[in-house]
């Protein structure tokens, strides 16, 4: 997560998805509510190839088929990432990045800098904005400074479920 300046509420990010079940020829990635997704892309790591990819709401997911695997509301949002079917023995690897913008859960409060969101993958690392330094994180972290002398933190999630995670920052 790469987040922009916190009076923005929106962060880019990136993340690998490995597929290897014969057939399947999509990747669905649901947005969470209270959040929008832009400038959503994707590309298979091994040729280089940029795929296909559609943002479908509301009643658009029903009409198209897709099982988002939660009932579909008005309000429901998918990004839908195309691929060549996966043939036995044989995988894809896709790296997928999107802007996701969430006033609720990324915002500044007064002075403080506020991130507020569950991770739900093994491993997370969030990268705050120029200018920021870290104040508080509610779970255990690996704290860093990136190249460019931003602070990075990293995350891991053991468990089999969402992890709850409060961070704060000041200008520096």
């Amino acid at each position: 997560y790469f987040l922009q300046q916190p009076e923005t509420h929106a962060f880019d990010l990136y993340h690998d998805y490995t597929e290897s079940r014969p057939g399947v020829d999509k990747y669905l990635n649901v947005v969470r509510g209270g959040s929008t997704v832009s400038r959503p892309a994707a590309r298979v790591l091994d040729t280089g190839e940029s795929l296909r990819v559609r943002t479908l709401k509301g009643s658009a997911i029903s009409e198209a088929k897709i099982d988002i695997g939660q009932p579909v509301s008005a309000e429901s949002e998918v990004v839908v990432i195309d691929f060549t079917p996966v043939t036995a023995g044989a995988s894809v690897r896709l790296r997928i990045s999107e802007t996701y913008t969430d006033a609720a859960r990324y915002l500044l409060k007064g002075d403080t800098l506020v991130w507020d969101r569950a991770f739900g993958r093994p491993a997370n690392a969030m990268v705050l904005p120029a200018g920021w330094v870290l104040t508080n994180c509610s779970v255990p972290a690996t704290v860093s400074r990136t190249d460019d002398g931003r602070v990075r933190l990293d995350f891991v999630n053991p468990r089999n479920d969402e992890v709850s995670v409060y961070v704060t920052g000041a200008r520096r």
